[in-house]
């Protein structure tokens, strides 16, 4: 049997780019989980996309062996969790199978805002924190002012803290015996039940899915037969193991243990992400409490640029949604687009980085939409809608009311920029509730804002005012009502239902212009002049025109009667109203880029 006592179950959380990474790093060499000779920079982030963009995206688990000052060898079971906002589901996730959580703030920045929310999370799952203060080898680096803020903003003892240096590889054996000190070990069960918590899973082309879990009492070993306790199917195992950080196998999990279970599971939807499994032959009778089912905030259109790797495209994203419970789709049609899929994210990178990985991992060519947030639709009956796509807003005259998901936005930004922060916000039609200063160059601002607002390029320019010093966290807050409207863009005196959106009145004109002037440069010219027009309610906003190219048909026309020209060019000219009466537009991939980028001018 496993000694409880000698198990460690923890997580790293931070801000992006604090080194949650480069840490996990060290703690692998001091342990000497990895071999030297195959250590490399950020061993965990093992997705290409990771690695290029120097984010982490999904969490990775590993098990390491330390042996303490005290002479015993304890089990560490880290997971490294990413930072970025549009992943905190990923880190939520991580934390249900954890007793402890290290959290690391940039002794040069600072507490940042997703060093907050976090926190918070961990505070709310009840794990141990141990606060560490990264990167004091930066000549930058303020200890003490650092300290205090965590002190002051997480009501966390500054006097807990530990200072190390990841890339140096300073203080990271205090860390590690602060980690035996504490953090709690694993409780030992209340009954003789086997109970394992899936917190993520993979999908592999040869043995099927790959779940990942976290044994809470009980055993698990080949030839077991397992039930999920949310289908109530059963499987029987072929394989478990744990992470070191490639899939090592084993003979058995027991209680307290984090590794992975290969059972005859062939298809991406049997297993959810927060399920439970028990033995079959004496299943528990409560599963362990999941995760809250997680809502997308970020609609959009995904549809295959060759229709027919629509089957492909279905197919590929039910094997991404099996690691990533927070990513929805169902299937949808559009007139310009063909056949593809109505998707929901968490935000937009969450979005940019499904898209990249479906080009990458499933090779396929894929565009979008223009992205939507849920609307709720008041009608004049008194029922209310949902609408994530603008095409299915009803009749304006049939509308009572719209409402609109607002969010509440923490923004910390240097005091300097503080000016043009509050106009960011209020361009964005928001308000700032409260203002909180945390040292003295930097400033926290709690602000209420239209969720629509921050979705295309709010976090770019928050970056840009603020020189890269600012960071912002958001949550969902409610619903309020607003006076919007729907804006279609037709191309040729036809509507094209992916440029179409919902925005706010006093920013339709606007848009529409901008729409219409990008897709002026994209939109190829034809032999005949096309009208691009924004509308709103059958009314013309804005309008740009696509001037025709000209064919020199008298090229070959030599002297003679100027007569002969002109009945040529005569000629040429029915031609093009012919052509006007039946042309259609084709519409280059390059168009529904351009519209996303719109807001970016």
């Amino acid at each position: 049997m496993n000694d409880l006592s000698l198990i460690r179950n923890f997580s790293i959380i931070a801000h992006i780019d604090h080194g949650k990474s480069t840490l996990a790093d060290r703690m692998l060499e001091l342990t000497q989980t990895v071999e030297q000779r195959k250590m490399k920079e950020q061993l965990l982030d093992s997705m290409d996309l990771e690695r290029e963009r120097g984010i982490t995206i999904k969490a990775h688990p590993v098990t390491m062996k330390y042996k303490a000052k005290n002479g015993k060898t304890y089990t560490f079971n880290l997971i490294d969790t990413p930072g970025h906002v549009d992943f905190s589901y990923e880190v939520s996730r991580s934390l249900q199978a954890c007793e402890g959580a290290i959290l690391v703030v940039d002794a040069s920045q600072g507490v940042e805002a997703q060093t907050v929310s976090n926190t918070y999370l961990a505070m709310e799952n009840g794990l141990a924190i141990i606060p560490v203060l990264n990167k004091i080898e930066m000549p930058n680096a303020n200890v003490d002012e650092v300290s205090q803020q965590i002190e002051d903003i997480l009501a966390i003892e500054a006097t807990d803290a530990l200072q190390v240096s990841a890339k140096k590889g300073i203080g990271i054996e205090a860390l590690l015996e602060a980690v035996v000190e504490r953090f709690p070990a694993p409780e030992p069960a209340k009954d003789d039940f086997t109970r394992a918590l899936v917190f993520d899973s993979k999908y592999d082309a040869f043995r099927g899915v790959v779940v990942y879990m976290r044994v809470f009492s009980g055993e698990l070993k080949a030839g077991d037969k397992i039930r999920v306790m949310s289908t109530e199917q059963d499987y029987e195992i072929k394989e478990v193991g744990i992470f070191t950080p490639e899939m090592y196998k084993c003979k058995t999990l027991e209680e307290g243990a984090v590794g992975y279970v290969i059972a005859n599971m062939k298809d991406a939807s049997e297993i959810q992400i927060g399920d439970t499994l028990t033995q079959a032959k004496k299943p528990a009778m409560d599963p362990l409490p999941g995760f809250k089912e997680i809502h997308p905030m970020v609609f959009s259109g995904i549809y295959p640029v060759e229709t027919s790797d629509y089957e492909k495209l279905g197919a590929s994203m039910d094997k991404l949604r099996l690691n990533d419970a927070s990513f929805s789709f169902q299937a949808e049609s559009s007139i310009a687009l063909g056949f593809g899929f109505r998707c929901g994210f968490l935000g937009l990178l969450h979005m940019e980085i499904i898209m990249e990985r479906l080009r990458r991992e499933f090779s396929l060519d894929i565009i979008s939409s223009y992205p939507n947030v849920v609307y709720k639709v008041v009608d004049k009956t008194g029922n209310t809608l949902e609408i994530d796509n603008p095409m299915r807003l009803p009749d304006l005259s049939l509308i009572e009311y719209i409402e609109e998901p607002m969010i509440n936005a923490t923004i910390i930004t240097p005091t300097d920029y503080m000016g043009d922060m509050l106009q960011l916000v209020m361009e964005r039609r928001g308000e700032v509730t409260k203002t909180d200063t945390i040292d003295a160059h930097r400033v926290m601002l709690t602000c209420y804002l239209p969720l629509n607002e921050v979705l295309i390029d709010f976090y770019d320019r928050l970056k840009t005012i603020s020189r890269g010093y600012a960071s912002m966290d958001y949550e969902y807050a409610d619903y309020q009502m607003s006076d919007l409207v729907r804006m279609d863009i037709m191309i040729h005196g036809e509507v094209v239902d992916a440029f179409s959106s919902i925005v706010h009145r006093s920013k339709a004109e606007s848009r529409g212009r901008q729409m219409c002037k990008s897709l002026l440069d994209v939109i190829p010219r034809q032999a005949f002049a096309v009208a691009l027009q924004a509308a709103v309610n059958g009314k013309i906003i804005a309008r740009e025109t696509i001037r025709a190219y000209r064919k020199d048909v008298t090229a070959k026309c030599y002297g003679g009667d100027i007569s002969r020209k002109r009945k040529l060019l005569e000629r040429q000219k029915e031609g093009k109203k012919k052509l006007k009466a039946i042309g259609k537009v084709n519409i280059p991939q390059e168009a529904f880029i351009a519209v996303l980028k719109t807001n970016n001018q």
